[in-house]
């Protein structure tokens, strides 16, 4: 068996001195710890991705819904001038720009929800799933 982190091959656990042993706990676990937050920055990186992307489709639908009640009122002003092409597309605008609206508000939701919750949970498991290894390694090394 070869030592990982110095590319040596390793001595047998027992010949090896407690400060080695201590040096090369040290060692692994700052490796550990750096690997765990490279993780939970890309897990991060990810979820902030998706929350700017809801959050821009939440806002170009608000301009959207915006418009489409200027449409409305244009609409209303043109039905009563009682000149019927005209109200009509007036109108079909103003249910397209809703319908629009509609559409970007569900797909900024669907966005959002994939952000929350803000915290990196695939690494926090990676981490508990580390210290209960740990904790097992040390009492079975303690009962033998």
């Amino acid at each position: 068996m070869a030592d990982v982190l110095n590319g040596k091959p390793a001595r047998p656990v027992a010949e090896q001195s407690t400060a080695e042993l201590v040096q090369r706990a040290s060692e692994q676990l700052s490796r550990l710890v750096r690997d765990e937050i490279s993780l939970a920055k890309a897990e991060l990186a990810e979820k902030g991705k998706h929350a700017g992307i809801g959050v821009g489709l939440f806002g170009t639908s608000g301009v959207l819904a915006l418009y489409g009640i200027g449409a409305a009122i244009a609409t209303l002003i043109i039905v009563f001038d009682l000149f019927l092409p005209l109200w009509l597309a007036a109108l079909i605008w103003t249910v397209a720009l809703f319908l629009l609206a509609g559409v970007l508000a569900l797909i900024g939701k669907n966005q959002v929800t994939k952000a929350v919750p803000p915290e990196p949970a695939a690494a926090i498991a990676s981490v508990k799933a580390d210290v209960d290894e740990v904790k097992h390694a040390v009492r079975d090394r303690g009962r033998a």
